[in-house]
């Protein structure tokens, strides 16, 4: 299993930030996601899920993403998902945010990526944790550009 948990500040506001992690704007942040539809929309979001497809080269996969935990406060907002990919990987993931002062917000990102068969184990054993690293470390940068326009 792999697990990652980072943060970094950036210079936006909570709510500039929060609209990058709405369904229909993950592709803002996620630019190999090709499309994100609600399947149900539950009151209080938690319980919802939506489909996402996702694309790499010819190649693209549509899987259910649950949501486990939401919640849009004023000085906290925070959603925790998971999916299961290509049968096999079970991936969970969270994005927190909170308010440091009105143009700067602490974002953390934090999950788990586990293999659940030979082949995602195997697969995970190849990929590498210095691998899983830098996406991380590459996606935390994506939502800073996105949110300061940088």
């Amino acid at each position: 299993m792999i697990q990652w948990k980072e943060e970094i500040v950036i210079d936006a506001g909570i709510e500039t930030v929060w609209a990058l992690f709405a369904v229909e704007n993950m592709h803002r942040i996620m630019p190999n996601i090709a499309e994100n539809r609600w399947k149900e929309r539950k009151e209080g979001v938690v319980g919802s899920t939506f489909l996402q497809t996702y694309r790499e080269g010819k190649r693209s996969e549509t899987y259910e993403v649950s949501v486990l935990d939401y919640k849009d406060a004023p000085e906290e907002k925070r959603m925790r998902l998971a999916f299961v990919l290509a049968k096999a990987f079970e991936v969970e993931f969270m994005f927190r945010l909170s308010r440091i002062s009105e143009d700067r917000t602490r974002f953390a990102y934090e999950g788990s990526n586990r293999g659940v068969n030979f082949v995602g184990r195997a697969m995970m054993k190849l990929g590498g944790e210095s691998n899983n690293r830098k996406v991380v470390a590459d996606f935390l940068e994506k939502v800073e550009r996105e949110a300061t326009g940088k």
